[in-house]
């Protein structure tokens, strides 16, 4: 996703930001980080610079939210017991399971290293709470598994706390390294980046049914695994007790448009996308009431934040 005109390379990760004697190590994070798509680090890069911040700053909140992003795959990979992760063995089946836990533990704290030689309390403050949150998300969805009485309410909780937490750091980090600390206005970008997080989760619930999934994700992944994703509970909500105990044991998509019926599924699929839409309003509505909080120097942020909810929702480019 293009951002406009960019003026600096961000760089995330090279061996030498690792000791050379964890040779096992930097051979993990170079598989790991090798084809990320860097789309946070983007994110955190393009507002930062709309607003002024110095380079060295910038290349410090992208790498962080790189570092904390990937120790995330690490950790979900493990227990989710995802096999894959960007086309590739998941790090856990290729370096054995307790690497991968080190790994992600690893950059964690790289991460606090790196954020208190920048001295900011706030932002270590911040980015602590962030961390806390998606292992708190981590844990309430580990317990999802197999609850078949799952709320969309409960889904949006664990959402906010793992999905949504990197896209509001995305958004408030650089105000912070600003030194920008206006409740109001961090309440208005706290807001935007929960609303980003949702429809970013809810699309990749989505992939899971083979809807406008181009990235190929394994189908019905998620509910083979015993978990009931956004789009699951969507459809699945109001159908009699024996519909839905014989469409939760589905084994392939078309087996589970037979079950729930072909048309109830298109309906379900037609009526959550118009949901989303809803949110995709409501972000804009959220956009014009950050705009007067904003300084003349920083009212450029905009021009990326009006373009993140469409892609992130649709899978559609700009």
């Amino acid at each position: 996703m293009q951002h406009g005109a960019r003026t600096m390379s961000i760089k995330i990760y090279s061996s030498s930001d690792f000791p050379s004697y964890l040779p096992k190590l930097n051979l993990l994070y170079d598989d790991l980080f090798k084809d990320g798509k860097g789309f946070r680090s983007k994110l955190v890069g393009g507002l930062g610079e709309r607003i002024g911040l110095d380079e060295k700053v910038i290349q410090l909140l992208a790498q962080t939210i790189e570092f904390i992003h990937n120790a995330s795959l690490l950790h979900d990979d493990l227990i989710d017991r995802s096999v894959l992760r960007r086309g590739k063995p998941a790090a856990w089946t290729k370096y054995t399971p307790e690497y991968a836990v080190l790994a992600g533990d690893y950059l964690l704290a790289r991460v606090m290293v790196n954020l208190s030689g920048h001295g900011n309390v706030q932002l270590i403050q911040y980015t602590a709470e962030v961390i806390s949150d998606l292992l708190e998300g981590e844990w309430i969805q580990d317990s999802l598994v197999k609850d078949f009485s799952i709320k969309l309410e409960d889904l949006n909780r664990v959402h906010n706390l793992k999905t949504g937490s990197l896209f509001k750091w995305c958004i408030r980090a650089p105000f912070i390294a600003k030194e920008r600390y206006s409740s109001e206005l961090h309440q208005h970008l706290e807001e935007c980046g929960t609303a980003l997080g949702l429809l970013f989760q809810r699309s990749d619930d989505l992939l899971d049914f083979d809807i406008r999934n181009d990235e190929g994700k394994a189908v019905l992944g998620d509910l083979k695994s015993g978990y009931l994703n956004s789009f699951a509970v969507w459809v699945l909500r109001g159908l009699s007790d024996a519909v839905f105990a014989k469409a939760i044991q589905a084994q392939a998509l078309g087996e589970f448009k037979a079950i729930v019926g072909e048309r109830h599924f298109e309906m379900r699929a037609a009526e959550f996308d118009a949901e989303n839409n809803r949110v995709i309003e409501l972000y804009f509505h959220r956009l014009q009431e950050l705009e007067p909080l904003l300084q003349d120097g920083e009212r450029k942020v905009l021009e990326i934040l009006k373009q993140l909810p469409q892609p992130l929702y649709w899978r559609k480019k700009p």
